[in-house]
């Protein structure tokens, strides 16, 4: 089935009508708040939505503000009739639905932006899940993306928006995260990837993914019952502990962040279950993915900031991220000590990482700093999963469980072979440039006795003094340059020399002028950077005698 006809024609008129319709009922003219985006994304439908919710996740392009009001988007929305669903599913599968399953309810368990859940069992009496793509929203999605670029490019150029949001940067990000995650296939996959990655751990599940009747529009999975996470009363009653769930749900979020490179990124109630004992991750559409390099920095991150050592917090932060222009070294190397200062006195198992994690995303930003995608997807997981732990258990810290992870690994989690290897190679290099030793003390002798050694320095932070030094160089040079003028024209016009203008010679006239013109620039460039200094100084005013 082709989904695009489902769209009538002259759709993309009417929709461009719409979106002007709702951006001047909010008067976006006057500007953007936090508050009329959310509601502005709302009720220009489906598609925006999951827009905001992603872009709720990046941290890095848009204020904190902003991501934490489009984290209210609502995740409900009205369900499409069964009908709709039906046809779907049986255009899906090429056959009827009787023939297919035993029964399928016509409520929907919920309906969100992209697609509506069913349960249902199938002919041999399994109960399952199934997930229905709402059909034409691939067309609506690449239509609604196209009208928001062009949109963003006109907001920006008549400047309402400023510089606190740059769309443009990663509206193409945007789209084909959101088309990644309308491929259903997809999902399925990462299911199966994150009960791979959690076979041995005996208090997680996730549903099975049934291969076979999962397509790009339809995901099939096995039904889990169980408690939603937040209902707590529900769960003391049925004799669970709260504190150990809480411990149980950190170990296991730490252990897929760390030890997985490859975990939820959206771990809100609804996503999460208590069933039989176990945890049960029940939506695996949205993960977040680590590379093991970013992995291994973040690892070293945390122990730096156990450690205190602001120096190595700051060679994780320009490792991990990128940066075109020059950093000024001095100003992150303060920014970061000062957020130290403020974490330096906060008990490690009182101290809040998504509150850390969102200053350290705030200093990055303002060092034009960007982090990878992934890092501010686990940003915006552990924001969420604090909140839910902190439901369970109010004194439960996500810090002192990572900190164990990380810093104090348990013998299971080391790698023998790779730690064996990694001992083996460094073994060998130290060997290798331990017999080189002697003859570089010899070869750095020869050529200090010979006057040709040389000492290469870096220093770093200084690119803002070198500018400093070049140019006062650069102004003592042209005084030089006058002065020698000067004397030379001077002896010149002591001489007979032809031919002559205004009674010296001419070539001692080009002298004067020439060291007049450089003379006058050096003074009116020194008299620039003292009225800017004079600026910049704080005013006092006269005291009258």
């Amino acid at each position: 089935m082709n989904d695009s006809k489902k769209l009538p024609r002259g759709y993309r008129r009417k929709r461009v009508r719409e979106i002007l319709g709702i951006l001047s009922k909010h008067k976006i003219k006057e500007g953007i708040t936090p508050e009329k985006l959310r509601a502005i994304v709302e009720e220009l439908g489906p598609v925006f939505v999951k827009i905001g919710q992603i872009l709720s996740m990046r941290q890095d392009v848009l204020p904190e503000a902003y991501c934490e009001e489009l984290a209210k988007l609502r995740t409900n929305v009205m369900p499409l009739p069964f009908q709709t669903i039906a046809e779907v599913l049986e255009s899906a599968y090429n056959q009827p639905l009787r023939k297919i399953f035993a029964h399928i309810d016509h409520e929907p368990l919920g309906s969100a932006s992209i697609a509506q859940v069913h349960k249902a069992i199938l002919l041999d009496g399994t109960p399952v899940v199934v997930k229905v793509q709402r059909p034409g929203i691939d067309e609506t999605m690449r239509i609604d993306l196209s009208i928001l670029s062009q949109l963003t490019s006109l907001i920006q150029r008549t400047g309402i928006t400023g510089d606190v949001i740059d769309f443009k940067m990663v509206l193409s990000e945007v789209a084909a995260t959101a088309r990644q995650e309308m491929d259903f296939m997809n999902e399925g996959h990462n299911a199966e990837v994150f009960m791979h990655n959690n076979r041995d751990i005996r208090y997680v599940d996730s549903p099975k993914i049934f291969k076979h009747y999962t397509t790009s529009k339809v995901l099939m999975m096995s039904y889990m019952d169980g408690v939603d996470i937040d209902e707590t009363e529900r769960l003391k009653e049925a004799g669970y502990d709260l504190g150990e769930i809480a411990l149980k749900l950190e170990e296991n979020y730490i252990k897929q962040i760390v030890d997985d490179a490859f975990f939820q990124a959206d771990p809100h109630p609804g996503n999460i279950r208590i069933h039989d004992g176990k945890i049960v991750w029940i939506d695996l559409g949205m993960m977040g993915t680590l590379s093991r390099r970013d992995c291994e920095l973040f690892r070293e991150a945390i122990a730096a900031v156990a450690k205190k050592d602001i120096r190595a917090i700051k060679t994780v932060v320009l490792n991990l991220g990128d940066h075109d222009g020059p950093i000024d070294h001095p100003r992150l190397y303060g920014d970061l000590s000062d957020l130290m200062d403020e974490y330096g006195s906060v008990d490690i198992g009182e101290m809040s990482l998504s509150d850390f994690l969102q200053d350290l995303l705030h200093i990055c930003n303002q060092n034009h700093i960007q982090m990878p995608r992934g890092i501010t997807m686990l940003v915006r997981g552990v924001m969420t999963l604090e909140t839910v732990v902190a439901r369970l258990d109010p004194h439960a810290s996500i810090v002192s469980v990572m900190q164990q992870h990380v810093i104090k690994p348990s013998i299971e989690n080391i790698d023998l072979k790779t730690t064996a290897e990694k001992l083996s190679r460094g073994l060998l290099s130290a060997g290798t440039h331990s017999l080189k030793l002697p003859e570089s003390l010899l070869n750095l002798s020869e050529t200090t006795l010979k006057g040709q050694s040389k000492i290469n320095l870096e220093i770093v932070g200084s690119e803002a003094p070198i500018k400093k030094i070049t140019k006062m160089v650069n102004r003592l040079v042209l005084a030089i340059i006058t002065a020698a003028l000067l004397l030379s024209s001077s002896f010149l016009a002591t001489t007979a020399m032809t031919p002559r203008i205004l009674g010296i010679p001419a070539l001692a006239f080009v002298g004067y002028l020439g060291a007049l013109v450089l003379g006058g620039g050096t003074l009116y460039s020194v008299y620039r950077s003292w009225r800017k200094k004079r600026k910049r100084l704080p005013f006092f005013p006269k005291h009258k005698l």
